[in-house]
């Protein structure tokens, strides 16, 4: 590995005026605002560096049971906590609404295109029945199809307006219903056209596939989406490679096209003055985005920043850290908290891409992604060499410091979370707490760093250390131990970023002490 000179860290960021909440627990003797950070010591050829504050663990505590007492570590300050205004926030709830809106607009409009199709009086007994909710629900999946679609292209607009946290979350429930959908429009048609001739489904079912038109690909693009809902559900995503499991999902554009020649061919309302206008537009809209967000953003992105390798380096247990190098980083238009999908141009990486958050707040010189090893692919990308390029996609997720409510900040982070947790801690106000929950010791991850900035900022942080069994850990996340912590812990705002049961748990307890959903802000670790 070759040398590389991380340049000094210094927050430049503007901060708001203390209002003296911490003021009886703040020395004289602490650095000011402006004052530089020390100094990231150069890495030696083979070696990783150690990042060493002058004063180390000013601000952090391992916490082996957190208080009882109402004011939890703060006991004995004098000092009462203030109410706080909520501080100007970028507004997502209208945006929110407003793609609900569009969306259940669509959806309502591609039912009623059947609906004007259909006399009065035209569905009256059982094989009409069975026809007709064939068709409504085929109009469904059809419409269905093209939002998933949608949602996966990764085009910037939407990610801004609903967040990629909220997209992951509609994507999987869309999925459910879109195969839903899709099954009930087989057996309805299938059982409404056995009633019509009289004959077995079985045989009747053949006959659908073998004599109608675009029916052999309908039936094709059908088994591809029911292979693309088993894998999808947790049991076998979990044992899965990641790479197969990735490759199969994109099998879901073949379902658009082998799916879409079949609605065209057999579709009886897809035809019309209105239907012929809908249709195509939907389509239009969900392949512009999908080429847009797929292939004109990542190519911009890459030619304008040149992305390669500057250097690895060893964080901790199984942990490392890639600096990248670009050009005009500056100009990236990312933010702390965010993620962004790496594709690393190695001979046997090339095909892969993973979502990894920022460790770090971007600046103009480097950035920096934090990887735990959990596999071959990441195992591998701990060796990579300085001057490895790199294809990047993003950045994405809301996961932000401006999507803040209030003026005081909980950041929780367990495992892996703890990269977009310490990128967010240099864009958060003072008084802010960082929980870091870790089984040992050693796992803990920026350690140093994380209480430098906490001095820089002014805001504390606490470790949880052990076992989920040890009296310590277990109690965090009950309402009594979350709020000997942080006793206004119902006045912030809560950043959530780790493993699913710590993040579940923590979210459990949050909304038992009151916190709205609204301050609650989680990140997804893949989308």
């Amino acid at each position: 590995m070759r040398t590389l000179a991380i340049p000094a860290f210094q927050d430049q960021r503007e901060l708001p005026d203390d209002d003296g909440y911490f003021s009886s627990l703040r020395e004289d003797t602490r650095p000011g605002w402006d004052d530089p950070m020390p100094e990231w010591p150069q890495a030696a050829s083979g070696q990783y560096p150690q990042y060493q504050p002058a004063d180390p663990y000013r601000r952090g505590d391992i916490v082996v049971e957190s208080l009882t007492d109402p004011t939890g570590w703060k006991a004995g300050t004098g000092v009462p906590i203030p109410e706080d205004d909520r501080p100007p926030a970028e507004a997502t709830s209208g945006n929110r609404l407003l793609t609900v809106l569009l969306f259940f607009s669509g959806l309502a409009t591609s039912i009623a295109l059947w609906l004007f199709n259909t006399q009065a009086g035209a569905v009256s007994d059982t094989t009409s029945l069975m026809l007709a909710a064939g068709r409504v629900t085929g109009l469904i999946g059809g419409y269905l199809l093209f939002i998933q679609l949608l949602m996966m292209s990764r085009v910037s607009w939407l990610e801004e307006w609903v967040g990629s946290r909220d997209l992951l979350i509609w994507h999987r429930w869309l999925g459910t219903t879109l195969l839903a959908s899709v099954v009930a429009h087989v057996v309805f048609i299938v059982y409404g056209y056995a009633l019509t001739a009289d004959t077995g489904v079985v045989d009747q079912a053949w006959t659908v596939i073998t004599t109608f038109p675009e029916m052999i690909s309908a039936t094709v693009a059908t088994g591809m989406l029911v292979l693309i809902a088993v894998v999808s559900i947790r049991f076998m995503r979990n044992r899965l490679p990641y790479e197969l499991w990735h490759l199969i999902h994109l099998t879901s554009y073949g379902v658009l096209l082998l799916g879409y020649g079949h609605q065209i061919a057999a579709g009886a309302d897809m035809s019309g003055k209105f239907a012929s206008v809908f249709w195509p537009a939907l389509g239009c809209l969900t392949l512009s985005a999908l080429i847009w967000g797929r292939v004109v953003e990542p190519l911009w992105l890459n030619a304008r920043h040149r992305f390669t390798v500057a250097e690895v380096v060893g964080e901790g247990a199984n942990t490392f850290s890639i600096y990248i190098d670009g050009k005009r980083l500056d100009k990236l238009p990312a933010q702390a908290g965010q993620f962004m999908r790496w594709r690393f141009l190695t001979a046997n990486g090339w095909w892969q891409s993973h979502p990894f958050s920022l460790s770090a707040a971007p600046n103009s010189q480097w950035l920096r992604l934090t990887v735990t090893i959990a596999g071959g692919h990441t195992r591998k990308l701990a060796t990579m060499r300085p001057g490895t390029p790199v294809w990047a996609e993003g950045p994405f997720g809301t996961f932000t410091a401006q999507r803040r409510t209030r003026r005081r900040a909980l950041l929780i982070a367990g495992g892996s979370g703890i990269a977009p947790i310490r990128a967010l801690l240099e864009d958060m106000p003072p008084d802010t707490i960082v929980i870091y929950r870790a089984s040992r010791p050693d796992e803990l991850v920026f350690r140093a760093e994380l209480e430098d900035l906490a001095e820089q900022r002014d805001a504390w942080v606490r470790y949880i250390v052990g076992s989920r069994t040890d009296p310590g850990p277990r109690r965090l996340f009950t309402p009594d131990g979350l709020r000997g912590l942080v006793p206004d812990v119902n006045r912030r705002d809560v950043y959530l970023c780790g493993p699913p049961g710590l993040v579940n748990a923590a979210v459990d307890t949050l909304r038992q002490l009151d916190v709205p959903d609204s301050q609650l802000h989680l990140d997804p670790f893949e989308f």
